[in-house]
C-alpha cells in the first residue's frame, strides 16, 4: 500500500470514537457532587474495609473512580468496576468497563450507603469525612479569603452566621475581590457531607474538602485551583 494511502487510512481510524466521550457525559447533579472525594467501604463487621475515591471527570460509561488494591476482597464484584454513576433514585452504582452494574448502593442516610439486598452479605460505604468527624457551621464562621492555588489571596470574605434563605448562611465579600469570584457570585453558604457548599446567585455551587482545619480547597481542582483560607 502507498505510503500516502496509509496515512490517510491512520488518520480515519484516529478519528473513530473510543468509548463514551467526555462531553456527553451530563453535568454532575448535586447527588453525584457530593460523592466526590474519599469513602471507606466495609463489610457488616467492619473487619475488612478499603478505600475509594469517587471523581466527576468521565470513564468510559460513567464517571472516574480510584480503587484502593484491597477493595476487591471486600467486595470481590468491584475487581470490575470502571466507573460510577448516580442512576435512578439516586442509587449509587458500580459499572463495568461495558456499562453492566456490578455493584449497587441505597443511601440510608446522609453519607451512609448501604449495599442493595440480594447478594450474599452486606456491606457499607461511608464518607471519610463522616468518619473523621464532620466540621459543623458553627466552626466555619468567621473570615476567610479565596485564593489561588500557589496561597495568593484573591478575595476576602466572611462566612456569616446569618441565615440567607432556608438553604444556608449569608456570605460577605469585602472590596476588590478577583474576577472569579465576583463572576460566580457566592450568595450563600452551607455543610454537606463534610464538604463546605458555597452556592452563587445563579444557584450554581462550588464543592471545597478539607485540607486541614485552616484551608479548604474546591473540588474537582479543575484548571484553576482554588482555596478557602482561615484567615
Amino acid at each position: 500500500m502507498p505510503r500516502i494511502a496509509v496515512i490517510l487510512v491512520a488518520a480515519m481510524f484516529s478519528l473513530l470514537p473510543r468509548g463514551l466521550p467526555a462531553q456527553n457525559l451530563p453535568a454532575p447533579s448535586d447527588s453525584a457532587k457530593a460523592m466526590a472525594g474519599g469513602w471507606e467501604l466495609s463489610n457488616a463487621e467492619r473487619d475488612k474495609t478499603c478505600l475509594i475515591t469517587f471523581r466527576l471527570d468521565a470513564a468510559g460509561p460513567g464517571r472516574a473512580l480510584d480503587l484502593d488494591k484491597t477493595c476487591a476482597t471486600v467486595l470481590a464484584v468491584l475487581r470490575d468496576a470502571a466507573a460510577w454513576t448516580r442512576a435512578k433514585n439516586d442509587v449509587l452504582q458500580f459499572l463495568d468497563g461495558k456499562g453492566k452494574v456490578v455493584a449497587a448502593f441505597d443511601e440510608v442516610e446522609s453519607g451512609l450507603f448501604e449495599s442493595v439486598r440480594g447478594g450474599d452479605a452486606l456491606y457499607f460505604l461511608q464518607s471519610v469525612a463522616a468518619l473523621e468527624g464532620q466540621r459543623t457551621a458553627d466552626q466555619m464562621f468567621g473570615n476567610w479569603a479565596f485564593a489561588r492555588g500557589n496561597g495568593k489571596p484573591i478575595c476576602q470574605v466572611t462566612l456569616m452566621n446569618e441565615a440567607a434563605t432556608t438553604d444556608g448562611f449569608a456570605i460577605e465579600l469585602k472590596p476588590g475581590c478577583d474576577a472569579l469570584i465576583t463572576g460566580f457570585g457566592p450568595k450563600l453558604w452551607r455543610m454537606d457531607h463534610g464538604q463546605l457548599v458555597v452556592v452563587s446567585a445563579r444557584g450554581e455551587t462550588w464543592r471545597l474538602e478539607e485540607g486541614d482545619p485552616t484551608t479548604w480547597r474546591r473540588i474537582p481542582e479543575g484548571r484553576q485551583p482554588l482555596l478557602l483560607v482561615r484567615q
